[in-house]
């Protein structure tokens, strides 16, 4: 039986967790602010209950239909038996219900990502991160997008996506009623406050900066529960090292296409690879050395035979 490495660092889970939770109370007050400039009273509750309404019966979609679109294959047991007995281990000591399945995309990208909840969940590794990453390093990679998958982050994510957009449609249906009026504004029938439509034009972009921020503040998150899960943090911190010095410090490039961009930082979607590495390495005197099953083969004998991978295509969606 694996024993769960203790993690000591509780003050950086609750700095986490409170920074998390004040940015979705700071996305919900915006979405309020919106829906009581441009409805009142009554539109406070109605939005309210619309978003609670769509966030219940909005469909999930299935991690293995997410997969094919990216024509990830899937990775059986028999095909990387050392990858999923890491898998079993880590999944284990997160106390997830279901393994996760995992999926190889045949793409010479480094990256990794997780779709789904602790219930289905799959994990998708490129051609490229597996080729380049150590094992160790690949035991952080998967203990970090184990750890999303156990804070429920997608949903969390899907939560702030679905404040943003309906804070966009109030932005841009009070500016419409705005442009209707603008005659009877001209001419002093009608007196708009100024505070309405300073609202109204930068409510989307307020929200879009504190749904990135709530992005980084989840990467952090999963960083700090991927060292309680591997009781590793170097490992991790030369992953991010080695992905970074190999393409950039953007993971998601296959799910994001253009994100070489130059942009502030304050607009990126992770954190600067530089402080995840310096966060990481400060919790290596309080955390145990790591104890993994060791991974020697990482990539099954087909891998070379896999076709091409994911293509770009009209609106910026791979598949």
């Amino acid at each position: 039986m694996h024993r769960r490495p203790p993690f000591p660092t509780t003050r950086h889970k609750l700095r986490n967790l409170f920074q998390s939770l004040a940015l979705l109370a700071g996305m919900l007050t915006l979405l309020g602010v919106c829906a009581l400039v441009v409805w009142g009273p009554q539109g406070l509750v109605w939005a309210v209950l619309t978003g609670a309404f769509s966030l219940v019966l909005t469909p999930t979609v299935a991690p293995d239909l997410v997969m094919r679109l990216y024509r990830a294959v899937p990775l059986r047991p028999h095909d990387a038996p050392d990858l999923h007995h890491l898998l079993e281990t880590l999944s284990r000591r997160a106390g997830l219900s279901r393994l996760p399945r995992l999926y190889y995309l045949p793409s010479p990208i480094l990256n990794a990502f997780a779709v789904g909840t602790g219930d289905a969940a799959a994990i998708a590794l490129t051609d490229g991160i597996l080729r380049t990453l150590t094992s160790r390093e690949l035991a952080g990679v998967l203990a970090h997008e184990i750890s999303h998958i156990r804070h429920r982050d997608l949903w969390t994510m899907s939560l702030a996506d679905l404040m943003s957009r309906l804070t966009s449609l109030m932005s841009w249906f009070g500016q419409l009623l705005l442009l209707l009026n603008l005659p009877a504004v001209l001419l002093g029938g009608v007196t708009v406050p100024w505070t309405v439509v300073l609202v109204l034009i930068f409510a989307p972009t307020a929200m879009a900066l504190l749904q990135l921020a709530l992005s980084r503040a989840r990467e952090y998150d999963a960083d700090l529960g991927a060292v309680a899960l591997t009781g590793d943090p170097r490992g991790l911190a030369s992953a991010l090292a080695k992905l970074q010095r190999y393409q950039g410090a953007y993971w998601e490039e296959i799910l994001l296409p253009g994100r070489r961009m130059p942009e502030p930082s304050l607009l990126r979607t992770h954190p600067p690879t530089e402080e995840r590495i310096r966060r990481l390495l400060a919790l290596e005197a309080e955390a145990e050395p790591p104890v993994l099953p060791p991974v020697r083969h990482h990539l099954p004998a087909w891998a070379a035979a896999v076709p091409h991978g994911p293509r770009w295509r009209w609106p910026g969606v791979w598949y």
